[in-house]
């Protein structure tokens, strides 16, 4: 092996030989236990980043430690390629969406194989591909059938200059963001999928993964929100149709003051008709588009309708407010309001003077109810015929005696709503529904699968393509005109299922070969970031009981073992302007001058120009602050091992990970030590070496044991804890041992074998190239990406002799080696007599002596 370790030419070399063997090609092998690995697919944005840098070096390093446990490892890769950023990339660059997509998949594809992943290329998918959505069509078209899909009007942002939807975050302070208009809230039609129908069963499920962190499960646990309440009909004086509520605090019933409905509810529409300033009033509260997470914090604001209800138990007149914390997609539209009781219904009788009528007593201490309201259960109070029951207690009197009069019924309600699927966008799958001419609709024919995206297209920025195309919509159905279709799907479809479709990838008679899918589901680890904690978790779990329900998978799940790994936050650094404009710029471009005593930078300058700039701490990676650092300029400077191991050993995978070219050059300075250590190995391998050891030494015992000790924390680390940053960390350790060990005798040289064929190989995972290099370099004739794990040597952490630490009086005064299976009284005696100790206790009586086996040994004495 040549002298210097030269990442470019190594990394290029090993790469090269990778796809020409094409080594992480697999196939189904029943008798071969089968390990598949998996990491969120990216979004061709056209650049890797750190983040994606971070999640697919944690998979890969999970797959080559699996692969050299023996398992016939599966770690596929493609495109997650549908989307609204790239229509907005094809209007900036005036292209169209397919060739903008397509050109970055290229590129990222280059980008992920020189950071030596080993991915099966063979099962590559994109999902803007007709090969893929094909199959995607067919499976709602099927889901049609099994009436788990409807079309119902629902409100959305309608940007009335631009003539199109837009999505909440495409909404700024109530105006569109390319056209400024004042965003309206418009009902159209849109297709939703029956994820209700599972409620139960995504909930209870969750206790099978036992693989999933916590945090996440809870998050699906609130997300789902199941509950349990009562539903009550109110009478609306003067009305035929009771307004209904629901609610999970019955106990509380009689201190409703107020009855709070959405804007779009039929009372606050029919008042509205009567009421022009009404009417003004709730055009103002459609217009913003409200999340149901933003409701606890918005100011709250409402208006009289002008309507009553009638208590259902006490009979008293309760007025009936629009309110805007009161949304129409969730629940009945309204809500009967206990300001004393809940916090938001406080807020908002607060603000307008409305009654406030303490029903529950906490069961701890005293509540002033005129601060806040009194959320916590109790004893109720002011209740006639209820009052002093327990919270509990009042919830079953109080639902019985609603169910006697016939006006409330025992509900378990949800917070999970149906999904729905639709966008009014062009860059998608196309729904495969067909519009007739009596306004109904009917599923695509199986053999006019898949509907085809047009790509050749021109982006206008403001509306769809195949909306504008009147030719692509006209087909016929019965030889009867109809329309496609001009909605796609929303993009967590496709991000729903591309894990099962890896398992078939060219598959043609079908969405999923059963025999290959059965094979390699469930994903035994799945990897990507906590923000898809939620949608796509739960969609794709969704899809998965979908998918066996239809007879294509056997299991329940789709991820046994969920891994969601952190940020990667970097410095930025920034100038102002005269006229408050901030430009960021990037730390690449910066050097640093000066750092505190606890290494802050307190100086920092611009190297274009030497001028200094302003230090605005560690973020998030992101292109707003310019502190992304490329991928691929730290792959040409350092190469791809360096980058892969500061990346495992600069934090816990779930931990946030501060980027430092200190870090990323103390990396590499540890791979040329490695580098150096077997070069200089190697310098000596012709001469003598014996494998007996039996016969060690103490220092070489030590060392053989330490090398054992290694292994196995290591292999503990990688496996069952994916503590990868303290797995290296014992590594590194053993390096700084073996670069003082001896090489005189042929015992000496045999551990040092024996331990660089450890370091090499519990390495690979995490530097394959190096790895490779390396393990030829020893005289392994086999590739290490097969190579079998190392075992640990039970007798080699057998310490025939141990240290035992010795206190006189609670202070250490000496240490002293003895056999390991000395007994009590001899390491007393030894202690007793060590020099060091003997100067504490010469001229003094031992009054007591405690021996903690195989530690310590502490001497009483006065």
């Amino acid at each position: 092996m040549q002298d210097n370790y030269d990442p470019a030419q190594i990394e290029s070399a090993v790469q090269q030989r990778w796809e020409q063997d094409q080594v992480f090609q697999v196939t189904e092998q029943p008798g071969q236990e089968k390990f598949y690995c998996l990491s969120m697919f990216p979004y061709p944005s056209g650049k890797l980043h750190m983040g994606h840098v971070r999640n697919y070096t944690l998979g890969d390093v999970v797959a080559r430690y699996q692969r050299m446990q023996g398992k016939n490892v599966l770690q596929p890769m493609g495109w997650d390629a549908f989307g609204l950023p790239a229509e907005n990339a094809a209007i900036q660059n005036q292209t169209a969406p397919a060739k903008w997509t397509y050109q970055n998949i290229d590129y990222m594809r280059t980008q992920l194989k020189s950071l030596g992943f080993g991915y099966d290329w063979s099962r590559e998918l994109a999902t803007c591909q007709p090969e893929y959505y094909r199959w995607e069509q067919w499976f709602f078209t099927k889901l049609y059938e099994k009436g788990l899909v409807y079309k119902k009007n629902a409100t959305v942002n309608w940007d009335p200059i631009d003539q199109t939807v837009l999505a909440n975050e495409q909404v700024i302070d109530g105006r569109g963001w390319r056209s400024g208009a004042k965003v309206e809230q418009k009902e159209i039609p849109q297709w939703f999928i029956k994820i209700t129908d599972y409620a139960d069963e995504l909930l209870a499920d969750l206790d099978q993964l036992d693989g999933w962190p916590e945090q996440v499960k809870t998050m699906q646990r609130n997300w789902i929100g199941r509950s349990e309440g009562v539903e009550i009909d109110f009478t609306v004086i003067d009305h035929d149709d009771p307004l209904t509520v629901y609610t999970t605090r019955p106990d509380t019933l009689f201190g409703v003051t107020y009855m709070g409905v959405a804007a779009q509810h039929p009372l606050a529409q029919e008042a509205a008709a009567k009421n022009p300033e009404l009417a003004a009033f709730i055009e103002s509260i459609k217009a913003t588009k409200m999340a149901e997470a933003e409701l606890a914090t918005i100011e709250k604001k409402g208006m009289a309708t002008g309507f009553y209800a009638k208590h259902p138990l006490t009979g008293e007149a309760i007025p009936i407010w629009v309110a805007n914390f009161v949304l129409m997609d969730y629940g009945s539209g309204a809500v009967m309001a206990v300001p004393a009781h809940d916090q938001r219904d406080w807020e908002f009788a607060t603000a307008y003077q409305l009654p406030i009528v303490p029903v529950i007593a906490p069961a701890e201490g005293e509540h002033d109810i005129n601060v806040a309201a009194i959320t916590e259960k109790g004893t109720t109070i002011n209740s006639g015929q209820f009052t002093g029951l327990s919270s509990d207690d009042a919830f079953n009197a109080i639902a019985d005696a609603l169910a006697e009069q016939g006006i409330g019924r025992r509900q378990v309600n949800y917070r999970l709503r149906d999904w729905g699927v639709s966008r009014q966008r062009y860059w998608g799958a196309p729904i495969p529904m067909l519009n007739l001419e009596d306004g109904s609709s009917v599923p695509v024919p199986e053999d006019q699968l898949p509907v085809r995206l047009p790509e050749d297209v021109v982006m206008d920025g403001t509306q769809s393509p195949i909306k504008a195309d009147p030719e692509w919509r006209k087909t016929t159905y019965n030889g009867m005109p109809a329309e496609h279709e001009t909605d796609t799907f929303d993009t967590f479809m496709e991000s729903s299922w591309y894990y099962a479709r890896y398992c078939s990838a060219n598959f043609e008679d079908g969405m999923l070969n059963p025999e290959q899918a059965n094979y390699w589901l469930p994903v035994d680890q799945y990897i990507g970031g906590i923000e898809h904690a939620i949608l796509h978790l739960l969609y794709s779990r969704f899809f998965h009981k979908l998918l066996r329900d239809t007879g294509l998978v056997d299991s329940d799940e789709p991820f046994k073992r969920l891994l969601t790994q952190g940020m990667v936050l970097a410095d930025c650094y920034y100038r102002e302007a005269a006229d408050g404009k901030i430009t960021w710029y990037s730390p690449l471009d910066v050097e640093i001058v000066e750092r505190d005593s606890k290494g802050r930078i307190v100086k920092a300058i611009l190297t274009t120009d030497g001028e200094e700039v302003s230090y605005g701490g560690m973020t998030k990676m992101s292109k707003s602050k310019n502190n992304g650092i490329d991928p691929q300029v730290m792959i040409d400077k350092y190469g791809a091992d360096t980058v892969r191991l500061f990346m495992m050993f600069a934090a816990p995978p779930e931990a946030t990970l501060e980027w430092s070219d200190s870090g990323v050059e103390g990396a590499q300075r540890f791979l040329r030590r490695v580098w150096r250590l077997v070069a200089d190995y190697q310098a000596q391998a012709d001469a003598e070496h014996n494998d007996d050891f039996s016969q060690l030494n103490s220092g070489q015992e030590d060392l053989r044991r330490e090398v054992h000790r290694t292994i196995e924390k290591v292999s503990d680390d990688m496996g069952r804890r994916q503590h990868f940053n303290t797995a290296i960390a014992a590594i590194m350790e053993l390096l700084n041992k073996l670069q003082k060990a001896s090489l005189e005798t042929a015992v000496d040289r045999a551990i040092m074998r024996e331990a660089l064929d450890a370091i090499t190989l519990m390495l690979a995972p995490v530097t394959p190239h190096l790895s490779e290099v390396l393990w030829q370099a020893l005289g392994h004739d086999d590739d290490i990406t097969f190579a079998k794990w190392p075992e640990v040597d039970p007798n080699a952490l057998v310490a025939s002799s141990i240290l035992v630490v010795v206190q006189v009086n609670g202070k250490v005064r000496g240490k002293i080696t003895v056999a390991a299976d000395a007994d009590q009284d001899s390491v007393l005696a030894i202690a007793a007599a060590d020099e060091n100790v003997q100067r504490f206790i010469a001229d003094k009586t031992i009054r007591k002596q405690i021996y903690v086996p195989g530690k310590l040994v502490n001497i009483v004495a006065n």
